[in-house]
């Protein structure tokens, strides 16, 4: 297992490069650059902006110079000093813009994929043990319901009730007095008094999903002589279904934790622009929508190294919990 730890750690490093590669010829296909987009919202609002100042400015960027000059230079900073270049649409460094905005998206999305798991799992494994039972068809329906209703049109429904219904203050995660004020227990009180509607509205269509993915394999498995034999040598039926065809079933639980490395970052961009999350989702739209490259350009780099993190880690416990993978 070791061994191959590290082989897939010394294969991520040329992979990364090449996804950064990749990465930073893409987001400038598009035609015209970020300064094109300046002048033509700045023309859209009855301004002139002259041409020779865009020139200029694309020459203190280092935007006049080729690609491969430019990649060579956002590439190096943030190697050597994790400098990941300058946000021209909010006219700092990258770097601060991504940071401040992470540990919020993080804790958000921690609480969205523990609810999810906590209740798919369980859900999925009765419903399967009670086929065709009436909670059998009410699970379903549920499912059928989250897995089918957008999350924005769910955000926009939840936000209604909970503020006719509930009085709540929805929209946001802080009240307007925390949103620029220190960390404080005050501040951890009002973001707990706000995250939940946000939680409630992401977790339902991921829950919605893994109820029926559980439910499925279940039902593939419990036929199978394994679990016979087990119930023949007189196990509690709460045995079997924990200690043999649920570990088996878990296995897209399990491979589906290099998703949520990165789902750990980006969020859901429209659900969280309805809810007007200050996460990292709606700004990583906004950049790509302004084409500011660099923004836009390490957002996704650090997005693809969270995918392969993911994916390694989703490996070595596909192989801790199911005994029919070995990387040996």
């Amino acid at each position: 297992m070791l061994k191959y730890i590290v082989n897939r750690t010394l294969i991520a490093i040329p992979l990364i490069l090449v996804i950064s590669i990749l990465v930073f010829v893409i987001i400038q296909l598009p035609p015209g650059d970020f300064f094109d987009q300046y002048r033509m919202t700045m023309e859209a609002e009855g301004m002139r902006v002259d041409r020779a100042t865009l020139d200029q400015m694309r020459e203190d960027y280092g935007l006049d110079q080729p690609i491969a000059v430019q990649y060579f230079k956002w590439i190096s900073g943030i190697i050597l000093r994790g400098d990941f270049g300058y946000s021209f649409e909010y006219n700092q460094p990258v770097a601060g813009l991504i940071w401040e905005r992470l540990l919020l998206t993080i804790l958000l999305n921690i609480f969205v994929i523990g609810i999810i798991w906590l209740v798919a799992i369980p859900v999925g494994v009765y419903s399967a043990t009670h086929k065709y039972s009436f909670l059998d068809y009410v699970f379903n329906l549920i499912a059928f319901f989250g897995t089918g209703m957008p999350s924005f049109v769910l955000a926009l429904v939840v936000m209604w009730l909970a503020y006719n219904y509930l009085g709540a203050d929805v929209g946001g995660l802080f009240s307007r007095d925390f949103v620029s004020a220190p960390w404080s227990l005050a501040k951890v009180i009002d973001l707990l008094k706000h995250i939940w509607v946000a939680v409630v509205v992401l977790s339902i269509g991921g829950t919605a999903g893994l109820i029926r993915t559980m439910r499925a394999n279940m039902l593939d498995e419990l036929p199978k002589p394994y679990v016979a034999t087990a119930r023949a040598k007189g196990l509690r039926e709460r045995n079997v279904i924990n200690k043999y065809p649920l570990r088996v079933a878990l296995n897209p639980f399990i491979s589906g934790v290099g998703g949520v490395f990165p789902a750990l970052l980006s969020g859901s961009q429209v659900t969280a622009i309805v809810l007007n999350l200050p996460i990292t989702g709606p700004l990583l739209l906004k950049a790509l929508l302004s084409q500011d490259m660099y923004l836009a350009g390490s957002f996704i780099l650090i997005l693809s190294v969270f995918g392969i993190i993911g994916t390694l880690v989703s490996d070595i416990l596909l192989a801790m919990f199911d005994p029919r993978i070995r990387y040996d």
